[in-house]
């Protein structure tokens, strides 16, 4: 039998929090951070440019092993993760469209001795035409050995990368906006009224529409029959950082939804001075009941029916002479 091999590159997802307080991004082998007079004290590269401009930096690669590592380095665009909106970056192999296609590494093939640290000069050029506000990125080190795995028929290869983030604003106008969209409500009703607990999940998308980074909040809301406030709660599963153009799909998830009753549901998501909401309908009907109301529905219909066929051939029919 051949053995399919395919290639899979593992790039470390640095943990959404605060800028400030993030560390240089590592893996427990190599650490990857910008050159700095004390290791650590600049965890991300933070810079800013006009359009058209030239800056340089340094990048440096520390390898925290007893043998020798050797590593590609380059730049790459950061996005936000569909499942969960975490920082991830472009692997080496996919289009480089902003920040990532700006950076050049002077070297981009690196060998660390054990213990030891090198640091790279690089280039970032600002294009004239390109786009004021903040372009993301990443300085990666990917290490060029490949680990193997799986199993049977599929032999899988693991490659694996550290990246330090880069935050690249170009001067010019910016425009922080924000949308909430598509927003969804799945309900999960017991049969019988009463019986068992009910459950919603609300599903809506987050959209940073604007050219700055966003530091989104939002806030659910829920108001059944004649106004009254079902559940009114701040969301903790937001990303801190929502970069610009991206858009992500959310999910919360509300135990103990009413199972008879009539309302919306409002999403509420506010930062930097940007308010938007987004707002679904629902209605909350037991299956029991709701097949009772159908059941007796039909019936009705067909009733009439009967009831008007019956009049109609009741009704004598007119006979004109001449």
């Amino acid at each position: 039998m051949r053995t399919l091999y395919v290639l899979l590159l593992s790039v470390l997802l640095l943990l959404l929090g605060p800028a400030p307080h993030a560390q240089a991004a590592e893996n427990g082998e190599w650490a990857v951070y910008p050159a700095a007079a004390q290791p650590g004290s600049r965890p991300y590269f933070f810079l800013s440019a006009d359009p058209g401009s030239t800056l340089t930096d340094r990048v440096t690669v520390a390898n925290k092993t007893a043998a020798p590592l050797t590593f590609r380095l380059y730049g790459a665009d950061a996005y936000n993760t569909e499942r969960d909106g975490g920082f991830a970056v472009r692997t080496q192999r996919e289009k480089q469209t902003g920040a990532g296609a700006w950076i050049t590494p002077e070297r981009t093939r690196i060998t660390v001795p054990p213990g030891s640290a090198v640091t790279v000069r690089y280039t970032l050029t600002v294009p004239a035409d390109a786009d004021p506000g903040d372009h993301p990125g990443a300085l990666v080190a990917l290490d060029e050995r490949i680990s193997p795995g799986g199993k049977g028929a599929v032999a899988v290869g693991v490659q694996r990368a550290v990246a330090a983030r880069l935050y690249l604003r170009v001067n010019g106008p910016t425009v922080p906006a924000l949308g909430v969209e598509d927003v969804t409500v799945d309900q999960d009703r017991p049969l019988v009224p009463g019986v068992g607990t009910s459950s919603a999940v609300v599903s809506y998308t987050l959209h940073n529409r604007g050219n700055v980074t966003l530091n989104p909040k939002v806030a659910l809301r829920a108001e059944g029959l004649f106004g009254r406030t079902l559940l009114d709660r701040d969301l903790a599963q937001v990303p801190s950082e929502l970069l610009p153009r991206q858009k992500i799909r959310l999910t919360e998830r509300w135990t103990g939804s009413p199972q008879l009753d009539w309302g919306d549901i409002t999403l509420t998501a506010t930062a930097k001075d940007v308010r938007e909401t987004g707002t679904v309908s629902f209605l909350a009907l037991p299956w029991l009941a709701a097949a009772t109301l159908l059941v007796g529905g039909v019936a009705g219909l067909f009733g009439l029916r009967i009831r008007r066929h019956r009049a109609a051939r009741a009704e004598p029919s007119a006979h004109v002479s001449t």
